[in-house]
């Protein structure tokens, strides 16, 4: 089977699922505090679904997509192999706010799968973040 096969085994809810947008507060929290990622958490329930390509969203936020063996990872596998739908991710701030293990997931199936996301309060992103150095 070739990966962009195999990336056919993903299916999306067609919207995300409530406790996720309390995961994407408490990310966004760390980063910018209570009151700001209350806000954007907010602005992100009102937003509709998009979609984007796995590829296109990791090198827009900056990230590295975690490996097979990671155990979030490989929980959403394994969620899928059992003919569960995933919910869609955020991103906020050009960061992943929540869906970072589905997103990986995706992008290890098939780098060019599209991924169902909500898409908020971009700003421009800082050039030393998630480990990366600036040059």
């Amino acid at each position: 089977m070739s990966t962009p096969e195999a990336g056919e085994f993903l299916r999306w809810k067609k919207d995300v699922d409530q406790h996720d947008y309390a995961a994407a507060s408490s990310y966004l929290s760390i980063r910018f505090g209570e009151s700001q990622a209350g806000k954007v958490a907010a602005e992100l329930r009102k937003l509709p679904v998009i979609s984007r390509r796995a590829n296109d969203i990791l090198r827009a936020t900056g990230r590295t997509p975690l490996p097979l063996s990671d155990p979030g990872v490989l929980k959403d596998l394994k969620k899928v192999l059992a003919g569960q739908k995933l919910s869609p991710i955020l991103v906020a701030e050009a960061d992943i706010a929540d869906g970072y293990h589905r997103l990986s997931l995706a992008y290890a199936l098939d780098p060019y799968a599209t991924v169902p996301l909500k898409l908020g309060g971009v700003s421009a992103p800082s050039p030393a973040r998630h480990g990366q150095q600036s040059v």
